[in-house]
């Protein structure tokens, strides 16, 4: 709808940067490459001892899904055996290429049933059989791991203790502040056996402190933890050395990945709606939120018409407690994103209705032609903007 994840991700964090800096880190270079983590990521090839602690025990019996890929992996070596010849003999190779030889479709109830070679390809690469090679277009391109790992990885396979503790300073660095739930829900989720013990073990060492967490005047429950290479930066924040900015997040970034947490610190509910009937969606398909500061203020609809060259910004809609200062920021976000896409302009559209015809209250920074209805491409600038404003292109 409008660019890949962690393009926006990057984006959101660098400003203006060119994409082909990331396919030679990821290509090239080798110090990135996809795996899984609390999702499918790009990851630090530095840690790959901390990734390898899933390789070596996945696919696991504790859940349901484990055990039964495991009954269907002890039916299909023919199938483990034919994949890593033909990529050996072969490689790099596109999924499509891959001969399906497997004795027992895999079956699900959900979109995967009888897709065999993206099941087994899935299985040796969250094992570290093979990786992500490059990328044709959309699909992913695989070969062995030990002809994409470069000589300088370290491949060593740390004792479950050291891989908790790495991860879990990992997982805290990039979350800011945490409390050990957060720290267990975020980069390997739900892989930190003994994280009480590992977190007390890293404060002892003075690599982790505890903070006290306050809002409007009333403490937040904890404890909650920061990284002592974090400190300082809240010394940063209270000097007022810190320019806050706007910018629109993907969907999927990390600081709105767990969505309890963003709500419980920010008090802003966030879900997608792609699989919403489009007449039940509240707020749009592909909804980016609006950083604003330190805040979480909105959400912008948009979709990159590819054909056209434009982005479309189908409605911006405001948090209740939005600054109205924010539009002119929120407008330059949005021209910076089509910015990075190419596009040659902005298009601004009525927001969508809401079920029953009525309009959402909140899309408040949206412009178009007066009376032109859901889906007219404004024109000349018509209608009003987020605290009474219109917004600029």
């Amino acid at each position: 709808m409008v660019a890949r994840s962690h393009l926006l991700v990057l984006r959101s964090r660098l400003g203006r940067f060119d994409p082909a800096d990331l396919e030679a880190l990821l290509w090239r270079d080798r110090r990135l490459f996809e795996h899984w983590a609390h999702a499918a990521a790009i990851v630090c090839t530095e840690d790959y001892p901390i990734h390898s602690l899933l390789m070596r025990r996945y696919p696991s019996d504790r859940y349901a899904h484990g055990r039964r890929m495991r009954a269907w992996l002890a039916a299909n070596q023919g199938l483990r055996r034919s994949m890593l010849r033909q990529l050996r003999a072969s490689g790099p190779l596109p999924t499509s290429a891959i001969e399906d030889r497997a004795v027992t479709a895999w079956q699900s109830g959900g979109w995967t049933a009888g897709r065999n070679v993206d099941r087994m390809l899935d299985l040796l690469w969250t094992q570290g059989r093979i990786m992500v090679a490059g990328r044709q277009g959309q699909q992913r391109v695989w070969d062995l791991a030990e002809r994409c790992l470069p000589a300088w990885a370290p491949t060593r396979r740390p004792p479950e203790r050291d891989v908790v503790r790495l991860a879990a300073q990992r997982s805290l660095r990039a979350l800011g502040v945490a409390t050990a739930r957060d720290i267990d829900r975020h980069f390997t989720a739900g892989r930190y056996p003994g994280l009480a013990a590992a977190v007390a073990g890293l404060e002892r060492a003075g690599r982790v402190e505890q903070v006290r967490l306050t809002a409007d005047g009333a403490e937040r429950p904890g404890p909650w933890y920061v990284h002592a290479d974090d400190l300082p930066l809240l010394e940063r924040l209270r000097s007022g050395d810190w320019q806050p900015r706007a910018t629109l997040l993907s969907p999927f970034d990390n600081l709105l990945i767990d969505r309890e947490r963003t709500e419980r610190l920010f008090g802003f509910h966030f879900r997608m709606e792609i699989y919403v009937p489009k007449a039940a969606r509240r707020y749009g398909y592909y909804v980016l939120p609006i950083l604003h500061g330190d805040r979480l203020i909105g959400r912008v609809d948009p979709a990159m018409d590819r054909a056209r060259n434009r982005l479309v910004v189908h409605a911006v809609h405001a948090e209740p407690n939005a600054p109205a200062s924010a539009a002119p920021a929120v407008a330059t976000a949005v021209r910076d994103l089509a910015t990075f896409l190419g596009a040659d302009g902005v298009d601004l559209r009525q927001p969508p209705p809401r079920p029953g015809g009525t309009r959402s209250p909140e899309s408040t920074l949206s412009s178009g032609r007066p009376g032109g209805g859901p889906g007219r491409p404004a024109a000349g600038g018509g209608g009003r903007g987020w605290g009474g404003r219109r917004p600029r292109r």
